[in-house]
């Protein structure tokens, strides 16, 4: 019984030793601004309005919360939930959300998870090695319209996001 005590000790002991010569893991901390994110969302609104499109943007967090809403004011009020799960699913695949499109078949099933939506208009929000956040558009024709204006809108930041961490 000693003996076997002894062993389930040992084996309960290296796993701990291992964790502890690891070390902590650091990462920097990256987050993207209010002023950038109001940049951002404005910039999407403008390019949609010069083709005469209204549409809601919503920008999320690293964390997928809701940094920046703007509805244009003739954007629906469905365009408010749909662009905010278009920024989320954006951010949590860390992929424009079109390239979702038809990823999953067979036996895989699309993730029915809430505040997931698999239609295009989403795009990640990236700078410094790290995921920022999301930007999601809904209202015009196509899913395809609204990622052009998500886009324009990430054009209109790019700097700011090559700059992170600098």
């Amino acid at each position: 019984m000693t003996r076997f005590l002894a062993v389930v000790a040992a084996a309960l002991t290296v796993p701990a030793l291992a964790a502890e010569d690891e070390g902590p893991v650091t990462m920097p901390i990256h987050r993207l601004s209010m002023d950038i994110a109001v940049k951002l969302a404005t910039a999407t609104i403008d390019a949609c309005r010069k083709e005469g499109l209204n549409v809601a943007v919503t920008v999320v967090d690293r964390g997928g919360h809701p940094q920046v809403v703007l509805r244009d004011t003739l954007g629906m009020d469905l365009t408010l939930t749909i662009s905010r799960q278009k920024a989320y699913t954006a951010m949590s695949f860390n992929t424009p959300t079109s390239q979702l499109e038809g990823r999953w078949s067979g036996a895989y099933s699309v993730p029915k998870v809430d505040g997931v939506i698999i239609a295009a208009g989403g795009l990640p929000i990236t700078g410094g090695g790290a995921i920022l956040g999301g930007v999601g558009v809904s209202g015009a024709p196509s899913g395809e319209q609204d990622e052009k204006c998500a886009r324009a809108g990430m054009d209109a930041i790019a700097f700011e996001l090559e700059t992170v961490g600098s």
